[in-house]
């Protein structure tokens, strides 16, 4: 097995792992589905700069192969701004639970039928 088909299904199944979770109906599931999606996507910006084994990320006198920098560059930023926006995400489904008393992505309580939430905003 190919450290390139490895890598290629490590992305394919956490891109399936995070659609599946945000298509659930409650907020906890959804917040780690964006976090697989956000893995996925760093995982995916990682491999574009051709994956190198044995090489050193920085440019030497002599060398002449080594690996590209800026997809490593682009992963930490993207670490750290899905660090961010996950716990923005956390902090407004932990608020709306609080106030609509459910954990429901469409804010409808456990066994009420599909227009309850309006009829309660009403």
């Amino acid at each position: 097995m190919s450290l390139e088909f490895l890598v290629a299904s490590t992305i394919a199944v956490l891109t399936a792992a995070g659609i599946y979770l945000c298509l659930r109906g409650r907020t906890f599931p959804v917040v780690l589905g964006l976090a697989m999606l956000s893995y996925a996507i760093n995982v995916f910006l990682f491999s574009m700069g051709r994956l190198v084994v044995n090489r050193p990320p920085i440019y030497e006198k002599g060398l002449t192969e080594y690996t590209d920098p800026l997809p490593q560059a682009l992963v930490l930023t993207a670490i750290v701004i899905a660090f961010g926006m996950t716990a923005l995400v956390v902090v407004l489904a932990l608020r709306t639970y609080l106030e609509t008393g459910t954990d429901h992505v469409d804010g409808t309580p456990d066994g009420a039928p599909d227009g309850a939430a309006e009829d309660e905003r009403a």
